[in-house]
């Protein structure tokens, strides 16, 4: 039943092309507005404070990454987290980094105070410091956790009341309730900047054409585990990471309901 529902998202993103607006991370920024591009979106990456909750009205969507949190790009985020609870769009929050520093930590668990999420994607780390576990976490990098990823997705989801997508070797969906697992990816994609964040805008483009946010979270990060595993069969053995970004990205925007309804192992 979900494969179905997913099959008919990825109909209605390409017919109605929902605007995405980002409030992300100055590292990756060029990788989201192209991956919301190739899957059928139209993205938006508006800042300033005096301008972001008017752009949210304008959006189906909405995406906040911590990658490079400072206090003004904070403001900006409370303020179109808001914009966009009162709308009435989805919230997609990537809590880059939370864990490793008290700073953005602290500043994550108080977005959360402020703003309703409707979905959480992370890495292990990241979402088990977000409920107040405690994890080592290197950069960007998931560390070591003492709760199974069934276990943390299902609790960080009942917990702070979102669908949680926690990526990992298997990356984990869940609702509170149900629990959907992914079966699909490839090692490379933990060796180039920007799949975690790109992944987000994926979940973004397909939560902003249905209210069902748990089908479209996981339709966004299989596309992009399964996208992985199609690029790294693509490349040739003399070919390296710079040829598997770039079929990477070609692979998004060659991907529809067949080829991801033939090629997505969901547990």
């Amino acid at each position: 039943m979900i494969k179905q529902e997913i099959k008919d998202l990825f109909l209605k993103v390409k017919n109605q092309n929902p605007l995405v607006h980002h409030i992300t991370n100055n590292v990756t920024i060029n990788d989201c507005a192209n991956a919301t591009l190739a899957i059928g979106g139209s993205p938006v990456m508006a800042t300033s404070i005096e301008e972001v909750a008017d752009m949210v009205k304008l959006a189906n969507a909405l995406v906040i990454n911590f990658g490079t949190i400072d206090d003004e790009t904070y403001a900006s985020m409370v303020r179109a987290g808001q914009a966009a609870n009162k709308k009435g769009i989805p919230v997609i929050f990537d809590p880059v980094g939370v864990g490793a520093t008290p700073f953005r930590t602290n500043r994550a668990k108080d977005f959360l105070e402020h703003v309703n999420v409707s979905i959480v994607r992370g890495n292990a780390s990241e979402v088990f410091a977000l409920i107040g576990g405690e994890a080592s976490t290197r950069g960007v990098d998931s560390g070591t956790l003492s709760i199974s990823v069934r276990d943390l997705a299902k609790n960080a989801a009942a917990k702070l009341q979102t669908i949680a997508v926690i990526s990992g070797e298997l990356d984990t969906i869940s609702n509170g309730n149900q629990i959907v697992q992914i079966e699909n990816g490839d090692i490379l994609l933990t060796r180039i900047t920007g799949t975690g964040c790109m992944t987000a805008s994926l979940i973004a483009c397909f939560s902003g054409v249905t209210e069902d946010w748990f089908s479209a979270a996981i339709a966004g990060m299989s596309v992009m585990s399964l996208a992985g595993e199609r690029a790294r069969k693509a490349i040739q053995d003399n070919e390296g990471i710079g040829t598997y970004r770039m079929k990477l990205m070609d692979e998004i925007f060659l991907m529809d309901n067949q080829i991801w309804a033939e090629g997505v192992r969901l547990l």
